[in-house]
C-alpha cells in the first residue's frame, strides 16, 4: 500500500478527528516499520495493511475524545504502541508516557520515534507495578490507558495508582467487559474510583470497541499496586 492509498483509506474510517498531512504521513511510516519489525519481533498478528489502519490506528484514536482538557497520559502494557502512538501523533503537545514489560518492543517504538519525532514522549521499560510506587508517576497523570490487558480487577490495580484524583482510567476492553465489570466492582472502589461511563463504539462489522472509563475520586492506598505478579494472581474482588 502506497501512501496515497493509505491516505484515503485512513481518511475514510476516521472519525470527528482532523488530522494535518504530516500527522497521516505519521502514520503511515509508523504501519510500515511496525510491519518490517513484525518480521523479525511478534508485535501483531495484523499484518494487512486495511485491517492494521481499522484495528490498531483507529481503534486506539475512539479514546481521543475523552483526552480534550487532558495534559499528561500514561499508556500500560503500550506492547507495539497501541493505544499511546496514535494518541500521540494527533495530541503533539500532550505528555504521554508508553510503558511496557517487554523492553524488545519499546526499542521498536524509540527505533521509529527517531524517523517520526514525536516530542514530549517518554518511553519506559519497567513492569507497572514497580512504576506505580515510584513518586515520580504515582497520581501523576490526568488519564491512564490500556488496551486487551488482563481482565478489568488487575488491570485497574495497575492502572489507578497512575491517575490524579480527579483523572480517567480508560480500559479499552472486548466483548466480555460486562462480567468483567461485575467482578471488579470492589476492585473499583478499594483503589479510589468510580465507574464513570461505558461507551460501545462500532468500529466496523467486525469489531466494537467497549471503553469503561473509570474516575479516580479519592487517593489509591498506599499498599496498591501489590508486587509479585498479585493483580493477577489474587485480584481484588
Amino acid at each position: 500500500m502506497n501512501f496515497e492509498e493509505f491516505k484515503k483509506e485512513f481518511l475514510n474510517n476516521i472519525k470527528d478527528i482532523k488530522v494535518t498531512e504530516e500527522q497521516i504521513k505519521m502514520f503511515y511510516d509508523y504501519m510500515i516499520q511496525i510491519l518490517e519489525w513484525n518480521q523479525k519481533i511478534n508485535l501483531t498478528s495484523i499484518t494487512n495493511e486495511k485491517e492494521f489502519i481499522i484495528k490498531h490506528f483507529i481503534d486506539s484514536l475512539t479514546v481521543n475524545k475523552y483526552l480534550e482538557g487532558k495534559q499528561s497520559i500514561i499508556d500500560i502494557g503500550t506492547g507495539a504502541g497501541f493505544p499511546g502512538m496514535p494518541l500521540k501523533i494527533v495530541n503533539k503537545e500532550k505528555k504521554i508516557v508508553l510503558v511496557d514489560s517487554i523492553n524488545k518492543k519499546l526499542n521498536v517504538i524509540r527505533n521509529i520515534n527517531e524517523r517520526i519525532k514525536l516530542d514530549n514522549l517518554e518511553i519506559i521499560h519497567s513492569r507497572a507495578e514497580d512504576l506505580g510506587i515510584n513518586s515520580q508517576y504515582r497520581e501523576k497523570f490526568d488519564v491512564a490507558t490500556t488496551r486487551a490487558v488482563s481482565n478489568l480487577s488487575t488491570i485497574l490495580e495497575y492502572m489507578l495508582p497512575f491517575v490524579k484524583v480527579g483523572g480517567l482510567a480508560i480500559c479499552m476492553k472486548g466483548p466480555n467487559y460486562e462480567d468483567e465489570l461485575k467482578l471488579a466492582t470492589k476492585a473499583i472502589s478499594v483503589l479510589g474510583g468510580k465507574l464513570e461511563k461505558i461507551e460501545n463504539i462500532n468500529i466496523d462489522r467486525e469489531l466494537q470497541r467497549n471503553l469503561v472509563i473509570i474516575k479516580k475520586i479519592k487517593n489509591t492506598p498506599n499498599k496498591y499496586p501489590r508486587g509479585k505478579a498479585k493483580p493477577l494472581k489474587e485480584p481484588i474482588i
